[in-house]
């Protein structure tokens, strides 16, 4: 008789943030991890956060707009093809009017917040935008 297999358990979704300035990405992720009980994952380098994207079961993915590298809406298109389960936030201090349709386009783009906004607006945005019925607890 053959004995039926485990499944392995899914691996708990995160969090990843994503923004050039590294004071105000860590200020993100610290708040945030302090406020939810999940995993939260921070980068300042698109590229890196790309190469890191397989290994990480992202839910949300939250990302600036305006970056080095390349922008938001790139960074967008290209992790949706790596993370296709994860949502996207993007976070500007610009006016993102102007690029509006290019936003539309997005299918995984679920929300844009304008800067500046307080961490709770950000925690609550998080929680409206996960996908899914694993949504992260308020840690007590």
């Amino acid at each position: 008789m053959k004995q039926a297999r485990k499944k392995a358990p899914a691996a708990r979704r995160s969090i990843v943030i994503l923004n050039d300035e590294k004071s105000y990405v860590e200020l993100m992720a610290q708040m945030i991890s302090e406020s939810l009980d999940c995993p939260v994952h921070s980068f300042t380098r698109p590229v890196e956060a790309l190469g890191k994207l397989p290994g990480i079961a992202a839910g949300v993915v939250v990302t600036d707009y305006s970056m080095p590298q390349m922008d938001g809406v790139e960074f967008i298109r290209k992790a949706s093809k790596i993370a296709p389960d994860a949502v996207f936030i993007i976070i500007s201090g610009n006016d993102l009017d102007p690029i509006q349709p290019d936003l539309d386009r997005l299918k995984r783009l679920k929300l844009r917040l304008q800067k500046p906004f307080g961490f709770l607006p950000l925690t609550e945005a998080v929680l409206n935008v996960w996908p899914g019925e694993d949504v992260p607890a308020y840690r007590r």
